[in-house]
């Protein structure tokens, strides 16, 4: 249960002490000096109690500030083994939480005083318990309400007590209902007088003789919130080994004129805290998918990759599709899994020789390829859309290497947006970021891919994985990675991976025994599994907590070099 400090006064009933109140009810703490009922011996002598109730509030605060230490020091030096925080706060006149900073303040000073916090319970009357103490319950009230010749039950119903109190009175048969009345049901007296019970209980406990109640009768008091049971809690102060009345105030800070003059020595420093807490900066604070994404572009650049361009986020269904080997009628190019453009709805512009050589491949086969054997469409090529993958980056970035001669082995990679026409769910956005890996060079197989695999993703943190066979139209053989998600308790799919077909490279102008080793994967989902994110809505979008912006760790240490714990599945 969470506590919560609140001050309550309780209203000021002439002379005397000032009422507060000190008590947990409902889940909450309050401190105070008792809640309407007078602490023996509070107000004489304490020359504030006769005070009115502008001048107290002015005394109250003042000495708050100070002061109501001085006066708990002088009054413990002269109290017999102690005194409580509730009664001192009566006798002065202010806040007991005044009394308890006070108490606090002295604790921090080093043993001048010792504090034991105590705490009691007593039953206290709710204010509507304390209105039916005063005024009768209410069924009793109904009962009264109705006279001799009976009631009409509507209009008894309108009464302030009528729906609570005619319930109460039918169950403990003081009235009953002639349904069979001629203006209606009319409620009738069943005795001829009542003995209000919750009166005369509610009103023990106001007297204080709470103990002449059965613990069934408290608890069906208590059920109908009439009374609640209060905690009271104080501090019994004692003199500690280091007492004294006179406290000097203890030195926060070692001035330049404390050194120059020597004055230091004689003073007293506050003991540093070395557990405390700096003041917090106000600066920016880097989202999640940033730091994943900069973690991310490190790896690629220690592992020797040179970054391609990806400004282009529309992109022609030629570099999109059909440079990958991807047939024209393949379901990805529909308007279900794809973003087209209305305006402009075609690119102007194709490498047409290199386009030639697709068209070629796509309709007739070629490069040991019997093809697709359908009427590829230049129409089809040109349609503008938001790019669903960088894969189009990547081969843009093949098709200028197979342009310099000779041949040179390069490493490319790229993080950047793509669009997709995806239902949105826990994993699945339309909207996501896509890292891609490439690499180009002689003999490459299946196995360098899973070990770069491994080593990419031995370096981010995650050693977690399994590989699933799988089809890509432009990969073969083609290899799904997933990793182990902690968060969902389930295996996440986290890249796709695979050789690039000879029919997307060779008519590129990539030498014949070239390989190209491939995978890509989402920023979204790894970041998900490294934060313990189980749903991508609140890592992205309008659903995004600022908070656990504001709280996620600067930089991360769990990426540590580790043997691969892989798992691999066929």
């Amino acid at each position: 249960m969470s506590t919560q400090i609140q001050l309550t006064h309780s209203r000021w009933r002439g002379p005397g002490p000032c009422n507060m109140t000190s008590h947990i009810q409902e889940g909450r703490t309050h401190f105070g000096a008792g809640s309407g009922s007078r602490r023996s011996g509070a107000g004489s002598g304490s020359g504030v109690s006769g005070l009115g109730k502008h001048t107290r509030s002015h005394l109250a605060t003042a000495m708050a500030d100070g002061p109501v230490a001085e006066v708990l020091l002088k009054r413990l030096e002269a109290a017999d083994g102690g005194l409580d925080t509730a009664n001192l706060a009566a006798e002065l006149g202010v806040e007991h939480q005044a009394v308890v900073g006070a108490v606090k303040s002295l604790q921090a000073l080093g043993e001048i005083i010792e504090a034991e916090l105590r705490s009691t319970k007593h039953w206290e009357l709710t204010a509507e318990g304390k209105e039916i103490a005063r005024e009768g319950s209410h069924e009793a009230r109904v009962f009264y309400s109705v006279p001799p010749e009976g009631l009409a039950q509507s209009e008894l119903m309108q009464l302030p007590s009528g729906k609570v109190g005619f319930s109460k009175a039918m169950s403990s048969k003081w009235i009953r209902v002639d349904k069979s009345a001629a203006d209606g049901p009319r409620v009738f007296r069943v005795v001829n007088s009542v003995e209000d019970e919750v009166q005369r209980r509610l009103q023990l406990v106001q007297s204080g003789q709470v103990e002449k109640l059965s613990e069934k009768e408290k608890s069906e008091l208590k059920k109908r919130k009439l009374l609640t049971e209060v905690t009271l809690k104080t501090y019994w102060v004692s003199k500690g080994s280091a007492f004294s009345t006179s406290v000097s105030k203890q030195e926060t800070d070692l001035s330049p004129e404390m050194i120059s003059s020597g004055s230091w020595r004689d003073r007293t420093f506050k003991p540093y805290n070395f557990s405390a807490h700096g003041i917090l900066l106000d600066s920016g604070h880097l989202h999640p998918l940033l730091k994943v994404r900069t973690q991310f572009r490190q790896i690629f650049l220690e592992m020797g990759f040179t970054e391609m361009p990806t400004d282009n986020f529309i992109e022609s269904s030629f570099w999109n599709f059909d440079a990958l080997f991807q047939p024209q009628q393949h379901p990805a190019r529909d308007q279900h899994d794809t973003f087209f453009l209305r305006d402009p709805a075609e690119a102007l512009q194709l490498p047409m020789d290199y386009v030639h050589r697709v068209k070629r491949t796509h309709s007739q086969g070629g490069y040991g390829s019997q093809g697709y054997k359908y009427n590829w469409k230049l129409d089809e090529a040109r349609k503008n859309l938001l790019r669903t993958h960088t894969t189009a980056a990547s081969a843009r970035a093949l098709y200028r290497l197979a342009q310099k001669k000779p041949f040179t082995p390069a490493k490319y990679f790229s993080i950047d947006r793509v669009f997709r026409n995806e239902t949105l769910d826990a994993t699945h956005l339309a909207e996501f970021h896509q890292i891609e890996g490439v690499v180009a060079d002689h003999g490459l197989t299946l196995g360098h891919l899973m070990g770069v695999l491994r080593e990419f993703f031995t370096k981010l943190g995650i050693t977690q994985l399994r590989f699933k066979p799988a089809y890509n139209p432009y990969t073969e053989p083609s290899m799904e990675v997933f990793s182990y998600h902690q968060g969902l308790k389930k295996w996440v799919e986290v890249g796709n991976s695979g050789l690039f077909r000879p029919e997307m490279l060779l008519p590129m102008g990539l030498p014949e025994n070239v390989s190209v080793i491939a995978w890509g994967l989402s920023l979204e989902r790894p970041t998900m599994i490294k934060y313990g994110i189980n749903n991508i809505r609140e890592l992205v979008g309008h659903k995004v907590n600022l908070q656990m912006v504001y709280d996620s760790p600067l930089c991360r240490l769990d990426a540590e070099r580790a043997s691969p714990q892989t798992q691999e599945a066929a």
